[in-house]
């Protein structure tokens, strides 16, 4: 149970309501997420069009290592409620139960290319609060596993968006 009362369906306004329809003709109901964002609509807006950016549409990044990003990050942010969600859309995307399993295992324990780990590494380092220490050499060191800056700079803002999600479940208790 959330800390905080979260909006009902009928307090949403009608663009947010609009989003919820579809969400609940498919699953019959909202995710607390949705239910605590709907409680501003310029919070819920512009975390919707993140999603829809960064994890929704096709970009440069496939969709397993959007993934694994999702996983790695709320596993290390002790976010229960987004890793669950983020394991079942992982296998809707393809990814099969011991792919999961594998990531939430650790960086080291998936069967990937060394140039995925080290853009997972580089994830989780920026996810951290010690993330002002990463330097130069951490981004070449991506760079010349192969990744364009472009890339690179997705996979950071994908984690920064965990980061993100991941604290506003934590703080408020939500999925507990």
């Amino acid at each position: 149970m959330a800390y905080i009362n979260l909006c009902k369906y009928e307090d949403m306004s009608p663009e947010i309501q609009a989003k919820a329809q579809p969400i609940l003709e498919k699953t019959g109901k909202l995710g607390e997420i949705f239910e605590l964002l709907a409680l501003d609509e310029k919070i819920y807006t512009a975390t919707d069009n993140m999603v829809q950016t960064y994890l929704l549409q096709e970009t440069l990044l496939p969709y397993s290592t959007k993934e694994r990003i999702a996983l790695l990050v709320s596993l290390e942010n002790n976010c229960t409620m987004c890793v669950d969600v983020h394991k079942n859309i992982a296998k809707m995307l393809g990814m099969s139960e011991e792919q999961v399993e594998a990531t939430l295992n650790g960086v080291d324990a998936i069967e990937c290319e060394e140039a995925e780990k080290i853009l997972l590494r580089l994830c989780l380092k920026a996810a951290s609060k010690e993330n002002y220490k990463t330097t130069q050499e951490d981004i070449d060191e991506v760079k010349d596993a192969g990744y364009s800056e472009v890339e690179i700079v997705e996979a950071i803002a994908i984690t920064g968006y965990f980061n993100y999600i991941n604290t506003l479940s934590n703080v408020f208790g939500l999925g507990k």
